[in-house]
């Protein structure tokens, strides 16, 4: 029996969930992959605090180059986050014949390229399906479930702190302030929650979705973002009374030579699966041409949900290890690096040739919410705007209710171009019988 020898570098919260997997349940992943996995090292600048879990003192070390120098380590683990040092520990672990397992999305969605071709350079192997959505074996699914697919789409609820405070705010109709401090007494927020609730936490997730899915490796500032500090209690309200839910959605979608890459709130029908899916649970929605419509569910963060995808990561490597005598095969496939030249069903448009479509340029249904002066004329003025601009209204409510003297007028529209709509609404933002700025929001059909 084959021993693979593993150096884990970032004994956090998922460092300790991965160390104590690996030691209570090595017997049982023995025997049932058929390969001996040995935590030899663990790396932390902290060795002192209690993380739930018991490790020999003896392979403990402040120092990361402790385990990249050790030649008899197959396997690094990098889970300290952020971008530097993590990029220079996974490009010196790689360099120096090392395989690497990480969950460090921010890190690949900004320096992935770099760190994809020097895998490909020294002949090594990284694996990320802890990256997105926790347990969930998404990653996985593209690269080889779905290999035989075009896909066409994928909608994503990929954050879930975000998703906890929109389903608090939707359960309990309480604004965003309230339900951010519940989920930070829960800890499902951070103290500092930017990241998250600026959407760029899914904006990193879907990069990486898109490259497996497209080719479409993109940088962060590339990708359209919204994030949810603008979404009140009463659009929620309204939305519900029209047959929708607001979720922070990651869409990508692809069409002949162009793809849609986008993070922001929108609404989706309360029919959808994906409507239901509350608190801090994640979902994967894709649509492929083989496989129609395929609907990824779990919890999309935490120590153990996390823990198991890295070590799932760590077995499927092992296993080559036995079955080949190294680690020699690339994760990511030619699409992921930009290089594709293949033809998938009648489309021959290469990969590395589609552009992400312009934010200008995507058509969308829209939910609009105005607050107008309760006065004769004021809807002719706005449709009239709408309809110059090209924007058809599908119907249209004023609300009994009165904020600040104004009565809120909600529409949803056709499917419209989004820089008309843009340029509608700054015009009617305009019209001294509005107050306050206009809301409007996305409406995915599914």
């Amino acid at each position: 029996m084959r021993k693979v020898s593993i150096g884990l570098i970032g004994f956090g919260t998922i460092g300790s969930g991965v160390t104590q997997v690996l030691l209570k349940r090595r017997a049982w992943l023995r025997d049932m992959t058929g390969v001996d996995i040995e935590l030899t090292r663990i790396c932390d600048k902290d060795l002192t605090s209690d993380r739930g879990v018991r490790v020999d003192r003896k392979i403990l070390t402040p120092d990361a180059n402790v385990i990249l120098n050790d030649p008899s380590i197959d396997i690094v683990i990098e889970l300290i986050g952020g971008v530097h040092p993590a990029k220079e520990i996974i490009l010196t672990a790689l360099s120096r014949g090392k395989d690497v397992v990480t969950a460090n999305k921010a890190l690949l969605a900004q320096e992935g390229k770099a760190i994809f071709e020097a895998a490909r350079k020294f002949n090594r192997e990284i694996r990320f399906e802890a990256s997105v959505g926790g347990g969930i074996p998404i990653i996985k699914a593209l690269r080889e479930g779905f290999v035989s697919n075009k896909i066409n789409g994928i909608y994503g609820i990929i954050n879930g702190t975000c998703n906890y405070i929109l389903s608090r705010m939707t359960d309990e109709n309480c604004d965003y302030g309230s339900a951010l401090k519940a989920a930070q007494k829960l800890g499902a927020a951070e103290a500092n929650p930017h990241l998250d609730v600026s959407g760029m936490d899914s904006v990193h997730k879907l990069i990486l979705l898109a490259g497996l899915s497209f080719g479409a490796f993109r940088k962060p500032d590339e990708v359209y973002r919204e994030g949810i500090l603008e979404i009140g209690p009463r659009d929620i309200a309204y939305a519900r009374q029209m047959g929708y839910v607001i979720k922070l959605m990651a869409i990508a979608k692809r069409s002949a030579r162009e793809i849609e890459m986008r993070v922001h709130p929108t609404l989706i029908p309360d029919s959808h699966l994906l409507a239901n899916v509350g608190g801090l649970y994640n979902a994967i929605y894709v649509k492929g041409d083989l496989i129609g419509e395929n609907l990824f569910y779990g919890e999309g963060a935490g120590k153990f949900p996390t823990a198991s995808a890295v070590i799932s990561d760590i077995v499927d490597m092992a296993k080559q290890t036995r079955e080949s005598g190294h680690l020699n095969y690339q994760l990511l496939d030619s699409r992921f690096r930009g290089n594709d030249s293949r033809e998938r069903g009648n489309d021959s448009t290469q990969d590395n040739e589609l552009k992400i479509k312009k934010m200008d340029d995507i058509e969308s249904r829209y939910y609009i919410r105005f607050c107008a002066v309760d006065t004769p004329g004021v809807l002719a003025k706005i449709s009239g705007i709408l309809g110059k601009n090209g924007i058809s209204i599908a119907n249209v409510t004023q609300k009994d209710e009165r904020v600040g003297g104004a009565a809120p007028i909600v529409m949803m529209t056709h499917s419209a171009v989004e820089s008309r709509l843009r340029r509608a609404l700054g015009l009617i933002d305009r019209l001294p019988v509005i107050k306050g700025k206009s809301v409007a929001i996305r409406v995915e059909s599914l």
